[in-house]
């Protein structure tokens, strides 16, 4: 997945869910965040950041905050780069334990929910839900970085759906390179770490892959370990 025209700059602070001001060449700009989560522990002052400039002259922010350097190497943040590296990447059948898919829709309703990817794969149908990954404690990707009724509601109705005969897959793309596993932050909330067990338990497939983040460009890279507890 490539950004257009990227352009460096250094935090300052974030002013709330959706705006921070960040240098840019020397001014203070106010940014849009591409991403609602806390992320605490990479808005840090001074930290280097990567933006993408705008291509709407209306818009009231000029660019939007993608990526953070964290001890070296870029964490992208922005929220909607995991369904779309996920959707590139399964059109190119990069993903192993998912194989070649037939077809392939965004954004499907099934029940209460509105699931990131729908597919068939032959006589198979199934659903995948795309969780962006950006927390990262030595070594180890976390998610959520807080907690999301939302997402526990998406993976209970997940294994609903497997129950009744669908082929469900949780992929988790954590947004940075070199985690050696993920684990749920289960510190954060319990009982979405509860709700992926008992959905892997039922037979929902959970899949960790990370990525190579460049300055203008997010690329599926590896499968990782998975421990559920």
């Amino acid at each position: 997945m490539k950004y257009g025209e990227i352009i460096r700059g250094q935090f300052c602070k974030r002013m709330n869910r959706f705006i921070a001001e960040v240098i840019i060449e020397d001014q203070i700009e106010r940014v849009h965040i591409k991403n609602t989560g806390r992320l605490k522990e990479l808005f840090l002052p001074d930290a280097d950041v990567l933006l993408e400039r705008s291509k709407n002259p209306e818009r009231k922010t000029k660019f939007s905050l993608i990526a953070v350097n964290k001890q070296g190497q870029w964490v992208n943040i922005d929220s909607q780069a995991p369904n779309k590296v996920a959707f590139e990447a399964l059109l190119e059948g990069k993903i192993s334990e998912l194989g070649n898919v037939s077809t392939l829709k965004r954004e499907v309703t099934y029940g209460a929910s509105r699931f990131d990817l729908y597919f068939e794969q032959g006589e198979q149908k199934g659903f995948i839900e795309v969780k962006g990954v950006t927390l990262e404690r030595d070594g180890i990707a976390m998610f959520p970085d807080a907690p999301t009724t939302r997402g526990t509601k998406h993976v209970l109705e997940l294994a609903k759906a497997v129950q009744e005969g669908y082929s469900c897959t949780i992929l988790l793309v954590v947004q940075l390179k070199g985690c050696e596993y993920f684990v749920p932050n289960r510190e954060t909330d319990p009982k979405f770490a509860d709700a992926l067990l008992f959905a892997a338990q039922a037979g929902v497939q959970i899949l960790a892959y990370d990525t190579i983040v460049k300055e203008d460009e997010m690329i599926l890279n590896r499968a990782i370990p998975v421990h559920l507890s």
